[in-house]
């Protein structure tokens, strides 16, 4: 099969892309995806069932798995991805935010022309459907719906009065003028309740496009390049026994498989640290050092207490789950729009920093570790503290030339202890909040860190020991013009022809944000920039 365009995973920036190429009917385009179709309810329905489900479903999550160093115990961390199409957006909280304008700026003081804030902007603008209406810094045009969740628990209306009592500035668009503030989160639902993750938003519109062919179950072995030149993809159809197959590409072929997806698929098509190809008996096509590196993630940090009147929203047992929302949909005309952690925003560790740093969540509901486990039986809330802007830096490497085994995954939280630093204040300040009097009806008492752990010493180790990812991962395949870079500013692998890696794996330093909206705003940039090459 030969088509114009060939795209490597499903996910966020994926579906996007095969939007966005299809509109012109002169231009054929290929979606490939590993995993199945997202027809599943449980991605749909958005309860907070669903969604642990989906959190630990080997079907629609990679389920992988990153290296502790020694800071951290060398314990292992939850990396949580989706394998559907929707990526990780049919997977996670929903949660809608964009970062501040000085991430992108910051992008283009490192050489990235036109990656600033202002350039940027209408890139945002442009998916996004916001119910709230149009302002400078939205709009309603586009077809992913931003929409305020309808249900919140006593607890999160609680937290967004304690935080100002605490005297932090009440935000009621983070995704505006201003950063720093806290709210309650927007977050890319339906009207009706219903998920709306990259899928649903720009592949369900146009499906019927004769120009646009998707392949699920697309497990991807490499790019075949010939004379520095990407012409075809070589996969594994999983609904055909696992035969390998090959499609061409006859302008350009767009890596958008994800932090981790896109450093393997391009370590496999050799091109990477020569070393590390070398060591596992793949043919070198281009030395590219940087493929692989500058993994960056936000570190989170978990208050857990319990409360009072058992109002909150437990994981288990299910039938407490059942029993509650069958009564809210028995109370209540309008849909269950909710996430799990529905309240939050940016403060600043410490006055001296310059812009917020870290972010708050906050659920009704008491679990840990979140993602993958559940307490026991017990209600109480969540309070997360995630530092936004990490020094710290990681790396995704092959742990052998099979594309079925995954890579390894080195976070390497902590390795400078500025997060660190960091988060032991964020405790500190969730502490505050949970103080003030709008808790008192609810507040019984703190589980962790726990009354015994008062120290700056003793929060720290608490930090080191128990810290898990909030899933938001950037940047293993950077953009830039150094000599780490693996993509230019065009998005195009340097030193390869008609090869193109467009998803979070680009950033060249993460965003202070959930990672989704980001990912979708560098999806229609690159879709752009695509598009005017191609004229």
């Amino acid at each position: 099969m030969n088509f114009d365009y060939v795209i490597i995973g499903g996910g966020s920036a994926g579906c996007v892309l095969a939007n966005r190429l299809s509109q012109n009917p002169n231009h054929t385009v290929c979606l490939l995806e590993a995993g199945p179709p997202d027809d599943s309810h449980f991605i749909h329905n958005c309860n907070p069932v669903n969604m642990l489900y989906l959190m630990n479903s080997p079907k629609y999550n990679w389920k992988y798995f990153a290296e502790g160093n020694a800071k951290t115990g060398k314990r292992k961390f939850y990396w949580p991805r989706g394998k559907t199409l929707g990526g990780s957006s049919a997977v996670n909280a929903m949660i809608y935010t964009r970062g501040h304008y000085s991430d992108y700026d910051h992008w283009a003081a490192l050489g990235n022309t036109g990656w600033n804030y202002k350039s940027v902007l209408p890139y945002f603008k442009k998916s996004e459907l916001q119910h709230r209406g149009e302002d400078a810094y939205h709009s309603k045009e586009g077809t992913m719906d931003v929409i305020d969740p309808t249900f919140h628990f006593p607890q999160s209306h609680a937290f967004v009065k304690a935080c100002e009592q605490a005297g932090i500035p009440h935000n009621h668009d983070i995704n505006g003028e201003q950063y720093e503030g806290v709210d309650f989160f927007q977050i890319n639902q339906t009207p009706e309740g219903r998920r709306c993750h990259s899928s649903v938003s720009f592949l369900n519109p146009v499906r019927d496009r004769k120009n646009m062919t998707i392949l699920n179950y697309a497990h991807i072995k490499r790019v075949l390049i010939k004379d520095k030149s990407a012409y075809g993809v070589e996969y594994f159809d999983l609904k055909d026994g696992k035969k390998l197959k090959t499609i061409t590409a006859g302008k350009e072929i767009i890596l958008s498989a994800g932090i981790i997806g896109s450093v393997q698929v391009l370590k496999l098509s050799g091109i990477g640290p020569k070393q590390e190809l070398e060591k596992h008996g793949i043919e070198v096509v281009l030395d590219l050092p940087g493929v692989g590196e500058n993994l960056q993630d936000h570190p989170d940090i978990i208050i857990r207490c319990r409360d009072k009147d058992g109002s909150s929203l437990t994981t288990f047992p299910w039938p407490y789950m059942v029993r509650f929302m069958s009564k809210f949909y028995k109370d209540n005309k309008e849909p269950f729009i909710f996430t799990p952690t529905d309240a939050g925003g940016y403060v600043k560790s410490d006055p001296s920093v310059e812009v917020p740093d870290l972010q708050l969540q906050f659920g009704s509901l008491r679990m840990q570790p979140h993602g993958n486990g559940i307490t026991p039986v017990k209600s109480g809330f969540v309070l997360h503290v995630c530092h936004m802007r990490p020094r710290s830096r990681g790396k995704v490497l092959l742990k052998s030339a099979d594309p079925f085994e995954d890579p390894i995954i080195e976070a390497n939280y902590f390795d400078d202890e500025f997060e660190l630093d960091a988060l032991v204040n964020g405790v500190k300040i969730a502490r505050k909040i949970i103080s003030q009097p709008a808790f008192e009806p609810y507040f019984k008492r703190e589980e962790a860190p726990g009354p015994d752990v008062q120290s700056d010493e003793q929060i720290r180790q608490f930090i080191l020991d128990k810290a898990e990812s909030v899933y938001h991962s950037a940047g293993s395949c950077k953009m830039g013009i150094d000599e780490m870079a693996v993509v230019d500013p065009e998005l195009k692998v340097h030193g390869i022809k008609n090869l193109r890696v467009i998803d979070s794996s680009i950033m060249p330093t993460i965003t202070g944000s959930n990672i989704h909206a980001p990912t979708v705003m560098i999806a229609e940039k690159g879709a752009d920039m695509i598009i005017k090459s191609a004229q």
